[in-house]
């Protein structure tokens, strides 16, 4: 049989698979309708942008036929934001207009067979806009929030962390004072570089390079935060856990001098410290040191995180909930670390939407593996537009036991704040080392 004649069968195959679904989305709603329980069917998906607070965020709306009952979910990927839109109008959408909203598992499977190949974060981000949607449908459906879809709360809050910076280390450590002052049991420090684009402050003259541009180098970087952390724990002394990120920026021989190095700071995790490209590299450093080690914000798929939790190479797990797929895949993830120690830190910063803030604090809660909770404060106007927020006291975040996620969106006010120009389109800047070359991030 020729190529084409296989590709068309496939074809075929592929298309003669969703007519079954809609098919058995009626059956469904038969079978629930002869017990009295009317199965919602999505009637629409939208799509809501808005950058409040300086970071292009995306959430999706799903909307069922029954009156009053939707639900949101985060698909924010800021570095792309323009292209989420479409992959769910364009895409999702037709595929599950008229299918079962609370058929969860079963969504995000046709979902994330839906483009052939899989694990892209633009196609991830889309997913998981539907599938913490359909969530939020099924805890307003049953009357409860989430959490206790997922087996109740282990815990009654979530510990949370400040970040703090400075371009010397006493202005560090008073940053860090000021934070134990608000309540918080947990920061991540960083310490600038006068002249060089640290991750995190940065002052002074731009150094000179061969190039164009900000300079990175890190042996450099690495010698002013190992002195910077080491004075941190000798004034702060061992009452407040101390992170540090590193953002992918060093060597993977360098990343295990580093963890070396930072043992006796006795860091609550060391973030960050190799690319995905390179995580072969965190046995070495298993095998030298104890310093505990926290990875995934920037990864995509099974293959990035599976081996290094079934290896047990990390201590924490950060991989960011809308880059994975939403809820269901890390809910996932979350019970898979759990049988090797592995603890959770899911990627929360300004690039995750109050909704995907939400979702994470939802998991953590029923989560009995859970570590520290990134982000997740809401303030000023983000506050206004999403409201129903954790609230936040003396370190630990609060949900709200309203039913789904227990947040309602302004549309209205979202709208007003639109995608703003931006010469990258919100991508992700570059930095060079002093020769030109590109420092991965």
């Amino acid at each position: 049989m020729q190529r084409r004649d296989c590709f068309h069968l496939a074809a075929a195959g592929a298309i003669g698979a969703i007519l079954p679904a809609r098919h058995l989305a009626a059956q469904e709603q038969a079978a629930r309708a002869t017990r009295g329980l009317p199965s919602p069917i999505i009637k629409d998906i939208q799509v809501i942008t808005t950058q409040p607070a300086g970071v292009r965020l995306v959430v999706v709306k799903v909307i069922t036929d029954q009156d009053g009952l939707y639900g949101y979910g985060c698909a924010t990927f800021t570095q792309r934001a323009d292209l989420v839109p479409p992959a769910v109008e364009k895409y999702l959408k037709p595929l599950l207009i008229g299918q079962p909203a609370d058929r969860i598992e079963d969504t995000w499977q046709a979902c994330w067979n839906s483009s052939y190949w899989r694990n892209g974060p633009v196609l991830n981000n889309a997913i998981s806009g539907i599938d913490e949607a359909l969530w939020d449908i099924k805890g307003r459906q049953a009357n409860m929030p989430v959490y206790q879809l997922l087996g109740g709360k282990v815990r009654e809050a979530c510990a949370t962390y400040d970040t703090v910076g400075g371009m010397e280390t006493p202005e560090v450590i008073d940053h860090v004072r000021q934070s134990m002052a608000k309540g918080f049991k947990h920061v991540k420090v960083q310490i600038g570089m006068p002249g060089m684009a640290v991750y995190g402050p940065h002052g002074g003259p731009a150094a000179k390079g061969l190039h164009e541009g900000a300079v990175f180098e890190p042996g450099p970087y690495m010698r002013r935060t190992r002195l910077m952390l080491e004075d941190c724990r000798k004034q702060l002394g061992d009452e407040i856990e101390l992170i540090h990120d590193v953002h992918e920026r060093v060597s993977p021989r360098q990343a295990v001098q580093f963890a070396k190095d930072l043992e006796p700071v006795r860091l609550f995790y060391l973030e960050d410290v190799l690319s995905p490209e390179d995580i072969d590299y965190f046995r070495l450093i298993r095998q030298q040191c104890a310093t505990s080690l926290a990875m995934g914000e920037l990864f995509n798929s099974p293959h990035e995180w599976q081996p290094l939790i079934a290896g047990r190479m990390i201590d924490y797990i950060r991989v960011h909930l809308s880059q994975v797929g939403g809820l269901s895949p890390a809910r996932k993830i979350a019970i898979l670390a759990e049988q090797f120690q592995v603890k959770t830190a899911w990627h929360g910063p300004g690039d995750v939407s109050p909704v995907g803030h939400t979702a994470q604090l939802h998991l953590d809660l029923a989560s009995a593996n859970f570590g520290v909770q990134e982000g997740g404060v809401i303030r000023g106007v983000e506050a206004e537009i999403f409201t129903g927020c954790a609230t936040y006291k003396d370190g630990f975040l609060w949900a709200s036991d309203a039913p789904g996620w227990g947040i309602e969106v302004n549309e209205e006010l979202a709208a007003k704040h639109p995608f703003r120009s931006d010469p990258l389109n919100g991508g992700w800047g570059e930095i060079r080392r002093y020769d030109g070359s590109i420092i991965q991030q």
